[in-house]
């Protein structure tokens, strides 16, 4: 190849950089904030409040549990709400998980546990999206050893906080609740 068909070439390529960096921030039609990369800048979402909550569908507690049996003895430790074959208990007072930072893993998810009762037989699956903005699926987790109905123990991990439908499972039923999850600040 001749000398000068490099040069050209040379030039040509360094021409063309130059005007694709003079694209950076195009179509916006407002200028890059300065002193923050423009990727960083638009990726960066407002933190979640409390008062975000009220954007957000709860599905508010009822009292009591299942026919037969003591609203005690099913969910000691909150309200319930159920279809007639598959109940959650341990709803949020006003459908809103407000998280303490033992409730808060290193990766910044959010793990808390449910009750659930199963008048139908069958093995229960949890499974959980955010409505209110694209984050992973929620991650259920139910253990072996509590039979085929009645009680059974379960977690949930919110990966963001937000607002979340979770659906609990059976072969025969679906229940489906609405919380809003947000980290307690101090």
């Amino acid at each position: 190849m001749p000398q000068g068909s490099v040069s050209r070439v040379a030039v040509g390529l360094a021409g063309l950089l130059l005007f694709a960096g003079s694209l950076t921030g195009c179509g916006t039609g407002k200028p890059a904030p300065t002193g923050v990369p423009a990727a960083t800048a638009a990726s960066r979402p407002r933190p979640i409040t409390l008062a975000d909550a009220k954007h957000c569908p709860v599905t508010l507690p009822r009292s009591g549990g299942p026919p037969g049996t003591a609203p005690d003895a099913f969910f000691g430790w909150g309200a319930s709400y159920g279809n007639g074959t598959l109940w959650v208990g341990g709803l949020w007072p006003r459908g809103v998980i407000e998280a303490e930072p033992d409730f808060v893993a290193e990766d910044g998810s959010v793990g808390m546990k449910f009750g659930w009762w199963r008048a139908a037989r069958g093995k229960l699956t949890i499974s959980g999206r955010r409505l209110d903005a694209p984050a992973p699926p929620a991650r259920g987790f139910v253990p072996d050893g509590y039979g085929t109905a009645g009680f059974q123990a379960s977690g949930v991990d919110f990966p963001t906080e937000g607002c979340w439908e979770i659906t609990g499972a059976l072969p025969s039923s679906r229940l489906r609740f609405v919380t809003f999850v947000v980290k307690k600040r101090a």
